[in-house]
């Protein structure tokens, strides 16, 4: 590969580190676009091998990407700013004050300046987010445009982006391609899987044991599903106290046991498992490291970068240990001469260069040798024909 090329790479991400400095503001809208695309990739792929034309797939994958984004943010306008005075109303039927008693002692805790600091803070995002509806249609409008043209071009980016690579490099590019696209699948179509299964089966239990605003309720423990560990869980510790302190422990029990088993236990031993073989196998403290930490670093964007941070390191890793464990089986397969065997010229300890074979030791440079010979930008896309016309 030529020095040109290297030297185009080069530039080619000095001015994208250029744009994310003066598109700063964009760059959560930027990001999340170039994320979505990037998981939804294999599926215009199927609608291309099923013989949709170029265009129209890429408008069906872009409608999909659209809708999904709607269902993910909607619930959250919902509550904020549509249903805000049943969730303060809500928040109001909770008990002002709570008696905590300890060896004859009793001691009244206030909790009702708590919720009044909550509804308060509500009520300011649930503003801010109305106020930012204009700024937020713009950036919207921008994510469609960027999802459409990423799906449209995505042969061209993918060959611009893997001629950059050596060709003794690119297994480790689509390693790590692989865990980013399944990370992304795990935080995207698997969480939100769940979460709207959490919500259905929610609406039900809430409507049974007769709470006043059982849609709020089911929208809430939806949402609770994007928090690693706890999740909807929260929710049902929240009104198992609610009924405790109300002196109702028959609806305390009851509903920690059937919302405990139908609202968070169901939807992940149901939903989850049925779509953890796509998932990148991500453990779930490794997952509330990367959610928290992006969170507290880059704000809701962090939820998303964090986790796939902490994924591609575990992955580099795991290259990592792969590669040395690769050269100690090809150093110990390889056995050193000794001084009694260079003296006597032995055949079995001469160099391996000696015998005319030059085969690679390790996967890169295999790789590098297969695909030395391969076009590099090449793609299952158009490998089996030129595309229809669009």
């Amino acid at each position: 590969m030529s020095r040109r090329l290297y030297v185009l790479g080069g530039v080619l991400v000095t001015i994208a580190a250029l744009a994310a400095v003066i598109l700063f503001e964009v760059l959560g809208t930027v990001f999340f676009a170039l994320s979505v695309a990037y998981m939804l990739v294999p599926l215009r792929r199927r609608l291309r091998d099923r013989g949709f034309s170029r265009l129209t797939s890429t408008v069906a994958v872009t409608t999909v990407a659209v809708t999904g984004v709607l269902a993910l943010f909607g619930p959250l306008v919902y509550l904020l700013i549509i249903r805000f005075s049943e969730v303060t109303g809500l928040l109001a039927e909770l008990p002002e004050s709570i008696t905590l008693e300890l060896a004859g002692l009793s001691y009244q805790l206030v909790i009702a300046d708590i919720f009044a600091v909550v509804i308060q803070e509500l009520a300011a995002l649930g503003r801010s987010i109305a106020a930012s509806l204009p700024v937020l249609l713009i950036k919207l409008v921008l994510f469609v445009l960027l999802v459409f043209s990423l799906l449209h071009n995505q042969r061209n980016i993918r060959a611009a982006t893997i001629t950059v690579v050596p060709p003794a490099y690119r297994d480790i590019a689509e390693s790590l391609h692989t865990r980013a696209r399944e990370t992304l699948f795990a935080l995207y179509v698997l969480q939100a899987a769940t979460a709207l299964a959490t919500f259905l089966l929610a609406v039900p239990v809430f409507v049974l044991f007769g709470y006043s605003s059982p849609v709020i309720l089911a929208t809430v423990a939806g949402i609770l599903q994007f928090v690693p560990i706890a999740g909807p869980s929260l929710l049902i510790l929240v009104l198992v106290g609610g009924h405790l302190f109300a002196g109702d422990i028959a609806g305390a029990v009851l509903i920690g046991l059937v919302g405990g088993a139908l609202i968070v236990a169901l939807p992940d031993t149901v939903i989850r498992p049925r779509l953890a073989s796509r998932t990148a196998d991500l453990s779930s403290s490794l997952y509330f490291i990367g959610f928290v930490g992006g969170l507290l670093s880059l704000g809701a964007l962090g939820i998303i970068v964090g986790p796939l941070v902490i994924a591609l390191l575990v992955e580099s890793a795991s290259l990592v240990s792969d590669e040395f464990e690769t050269a100690q089986k090809d150093s110990s397969a390889d056995p050193t001469p000794t001084d009694a065997d260079l003296s006597t010229g032995s055949p079995s300890t001469a160099p391996a260069s000696s015998t005319g074979s030059d085969s690679p030791s390790t996967p890169g440079e295999r790789i590098a040798d297969t695909e030395s010979t391969a076009n590099p930008d090449s793609d299952p896309e158009t490998d089996s024909g030129p595309e229809p016309n669009s």
